[in-house]
């Protein structure tokens, strides 16, 4: 009979939803606003899955998510998200919520073994992709339908990118 209210009480905890940590708020309200030039945040020689493993490795020890970051240097979208994530008050959130990989997708032509780790193995709808990842299994995507959100980066507002950042975290 314990056993079954055991098994009961960790059933519903399991069901009940993880509050996310609450959004920073961010100092800028326009894109026009980000430092200029945007970066290019993509190592385009970098070894991808060796950045990945060695983030989920930290990421295990830390109890952090780990936020795998897909685009290429030539989409605009990306250089956008990659410059408001460098904004002070984001970055010192996402610093202590994440481990953070950014992987060169080329022209949807290089480093596809990253998403195909989390079964993501039809095209990518878009760039930025951003797979958040339980280091716990190393290998459960969080919010899976929610990888080409940011896609269209541009059209939304600072603070939406930031609020949609710390959806995920704990």
């Amino acid at each position: 009979m314990i056993r079954l209210a055991a098994a009961g009480l960790l059933a519903l905890s399991l069901a009940v939803p993880v509050v996310a940590a609450p959004a920073p708020k961010v100092s800028i309200t326009d894109y026009a606003q980000l430092r200029t030039p945007l970066p290019y945040p993509y190592d385009e020689a970098a070894d991808a899955t060796g950045d990945l493993n060695r983030a989920l490795a930290r990421a295990k020890a830390s109890g952090k998510l780990v936020l795998i970051d897909m685009g290429g240097n030539w989409c605009g979208d990306c250089r956008i998200l990659a410059a408001t994530m460098e904004l002070p008050e984001l970055k010192a959130f996402l610093g202590k919520h994440y481990e953070i990989v950014q992987v060169d997708v080329g022209r949807f032509d290089r480093n596809l073994q990253v998403p195909a780790r989390y079964g993501v193995t039809t095209r990518l709808e878009g760039v930025p992709a951003l797979l958040v990842v339980d280091p716990k299994s190393g290998r459960q995507l969080v919010g899976r339908a929610d990888v080409a959100a940011l896609a269209d980066a541009r059209h939304m507002t600072p603070q939406a990118l930031a609020d949609w950042l710390a959806k995920w975290t704990r």
